[in-house]
C-alpha cells in the first residue's frame, strides 16, 4: 500500500480524553477512531492487525471446533430461561424508540455479551444421541457489555470482538479431556501472536458454574487490572480472588512464596458442566437408551483486547512495536527523495514493485514529507522493519534497514533485501 493513498493521518498530540497507553498510541498512529467511551472504529491499519490476530485464532480453533456465526440480538426469553437476565450486570437491552415500537415489543431483545443462551438450544436441536457427542462450535463476533469503567482503551470496551467456543459432552470426564485440548490451543495462539513468554494459565473462581476452579490466561502487564500470584517454578499463577487459606490447604501450596504481579486477562475457559443444559432441559440418549444431561464448557478470547495488551507491553516512547506475526505490514519502505525522476525514487518504486509482486506486505511512504516526519511516523506506526532508499544509502551500496525494536541500522544491497523477504515465496 502506498502511504499517500492511506486516508488516515498520524497525530503528534495525544487525544485529551484518553488515559491508557494503548488508546493514545493507536489513535495517534491512525489505527483506531473513538466514537464514544469504550467504542472504537477500526481504521485500515488497525483492521489489518485485528484481522491477523483473528486469523491466528481461527487457524487453531478450526482444529478443535466448527465455526458458525450467531446473531448479536437474542430474545429475552432465553435469558429468562437461564435466570441470567437480571444477574448479568453488564447486559445491554434494546429500548423502544416510541410508543408504537414498544407495542411491537422491540424492547424484548438482548445485545449479546456472551452466547450460552443461544448456542445451547442450537446444539440441542442437532445433537440428541451419544453418537453426536462430543461436538464444539465457535464464532468470532462483536459483543456488547455495558461496562461501568470503559476507560482503558481496547482493554475494557463496551463494544469489542470476542472468539467464543462452546463444547458439549456426554459426561464430565469427556469435558475434562477436551478442556485440556482447548487449554493447549490457547497457549499455542498466545505464542504465535507474540505473548507466549509472558502469558500464564491462572486459576480463578468458578463463579456459579462449577465448584472447581476456572482458568484464565493472564499476560504480565503493568496496565492490567488483575493481581496474580505467579509460581514461576511450576509455570502457573493464581488470581488474587482465590488466594485464601482454604485454597492454600486444598492445593497444598504457600501463596506467600509466590511473586505478586499485575496482569491482564486475555482469555478464559470455564467448565459449565450442566448449568445450561439443565436450564433448557437438554439431554441426550446414551448407549442403553437412558436420558442423560449434557455437559458443557465455554472458552473465550478477546482479539481487540489482545491488540491493546500487545501495545501496552511492547510500545516505547517513540510509538508502537508490532510482533511480526500480526504487524499491519512486514516492511515500511521510505523514499527520502522528492524528485520522482531521480535515481533513488525510481529505485524505491522498483523495490516496492518487486516486493509486492513477491507477496511481501509493504507500506510505501511515497509522500512529499521531510525525512524527519517520515522517520517519526515510521516509529509511531511500528512496522517491524524499516527500509530507507536514499541517495546516501545507494552511494553506500544499497538500502538502509533497521528493525523497529532495535537502535542499530545497516546497509544491505537490494538483492540481499529481496533474498531476505522472498526466499520462502
Amino acid at each position: 500500500m502506498r502511504q499517500s493513498h492511506l486516508f488516515t493521518k498520524t497525530r503528534k498530540d495525544a487525544p485529551k480524553d484518553e488515559v491508557s497507553k494503548n488508546a493514545i498510541l493507536l489513535t495517534r498512529a491512525g489505527f483506531i477512531h473513538k466514537e464514544m467511551a469504550g467504542v472504537y472504529t477500526m481504521l485500515p491499519l488497525g483492521l489489518r492487525v485485528l484481522s491477523k490476530i483473528e486469523s491466528s485464532i481461527r487457524r487453531h480453533m478450526d482444529q478443535i471446533g466448527n465455526e458458525l456465526l450467531m446473531t448479536a440480538l437474542s430474545p429475552k426469553e432465553t435469558w429468562e430461561t437461564t435466570g441470567r437476565i437480571e444477574t448479568v450486570d453488564v447486559l445491554m437491552k434494546t429500548l423502544p424508540a416510541n410508543k408504537v415500537s414498544e407495542e411491537k415489543s422491540s424492547a424484548s431483545y438482548i445485545l449479546g455479551s456472551t452466547h450460552e443462551e443461544m448456542i445451547t438450544p442450537i446444539a440441542q436441536e442437532y445433537t440428541r444421541s451419544y453418537k453426536d457427542l462430543p461436538v464444539s462450535f465457535y464464532q468470532i463476533q462483536t459483543k456488547f457489555r455495558n461496562e461501568a469503567r470503559a476507560k482503558s482503551g481496547l482493554l475494557r470496551g463496551r463494544e469489542f470482538r470476542m472468539k467464543d467456543l462452546y463444547s458439549f459432552h456426554k459426561d464430565e470426564d469427556d469435558l475434562k479431556t477436551y478442556y485440556e485440548i482447548a487449554k493447549k490451543s490457547y497457549l499455542d495462539i498466545f505464542r504465535e501472536i507474540g505473548l507466549g513468554d509472558d502469558t500464564f494459565i491462572t486459576l480463578a473462581g468458578g463463579g456459579d458454574f462449577t465448584k472447581d476452579f476456572s482458568h484464565e490466561f493472564q499476560t504480565l502487564c503493568e496496565a492490567g487490572e488483575d493481581t496474580i500470584y505467579l509460581d514461576r517454578k511450576n509455570n502457573i499463577a493464581y488470581n488474587k480472588e482465590v488466594v485464601t487459606d482454604e485454597n492454600a490447604q486444598k492445593l497444598g501450596i504457600d501463596f506467600t512464596a509466590f511473586e505478586q504481579v499485575k496482569a491482564c486477562e486475555v482469555g478464559n475457559i470455564f467448565p459449565l458442566n450442566t448449568k445450561f443444559s439443565k436450564a433448557f432441559d437438554y439431554t441426550y440418549t446414551d448407549e442403553n437408551g437412558d436420558k442423560k444431561d449434557v455437559y458443557m464448557g465455554c472458552y473465550g478470547i478477546g482479539p481487540t483486547r489482545l491488540m491493546g495488551v500487545i501495545v501496552e507491553k511492547y510500545a516505547d516512547d517513540k510509538g508502537l512495536i508490532w510482533p511480526e506475526s500480526i504487524a499491519p505490514f512486514s516492511i515500511h519502505l521510505l523514499t527520502l527523495s522528492k524528485d520522482k525522476s531521480g535515481e533513488s525514487y525510481e529505485k524505491a518504486e522498483q523495490l516496492y514493485k518487486n516486493l509486492t509482486d513477491a507477496h511481501v506486505e509493504v507500506l510505501f511512504d511515497d509522500r512529499e514529507e521531510s525525512a524527519g516526519a517520515k522517520f517519526a511516523d515510521s516509529d509511531l506506526i511500528g512496522i517491524p522493519m524499516r527500509v530507507v532508499v536514499s541517495d546516501k544509502s545507494l552511494a553506500s551500496g544499497g538500502v538502509e534497514i533497521k528493525e523497529r525494536k532495535s537502535e542499530k541500522s545497516e546497509i544491505v544491497t537490494i538483492e540481499q533485501l529481496l533474498t531476505m523477504y522472498t526466499k520462502e515465496c
